[in-house]
């Protein structure tokens, strides 16, 4: 059994608390992205978080800039907090979206 609706309301709440108040640099002196460590080149996650907490803020140029799916992202993280029928579909388009933007980064970088 799901957690009631209004649980999932004060947890949809707290998680967009918590990136509203997050402000991580434009430009992170440590990147925590092994891929990123391996290659030199940014994988299909690099700039999420950062492009998440913009959006929480309200900065649309400024998320997409660090990620381009990160709108994507942001609905894709709100959506585990209700038991949709139409969820599985999305995070199955929102897997394949970021695959699909990950080899382009890789192949444009």
């Amino acid at each position: 059994m799901g957690a009631s609706p209004a649980l999932r309301l004060v947890g949809a709440g707290l998680l967009l608390a918590l990136l509203c108040w997050a402000s991580p640099q434009a430009e992170p002196s440590f990147r925590a992205c092994p891929f990123y460590w391996l290659s030199g080149k940014p994988c299909p996650l690099c700039g999420l978080t950062r492009g998440l907490c913009a959006l929480a803020k309200g900065h649309w140029s400024q998320a997409i800039h660090f990620n381009a799916l990160s709108p994507l992202g942001f609905v894709l993280l709100f959506s585990l907090f209700w038991n949709a029928p139409w969820r599985p579909r999305l995070w199955t388009f929102g897997i394949a979206a970021f695959v699909i933007y990950g080899v382009c980064r890789l192949a444009l970088a």
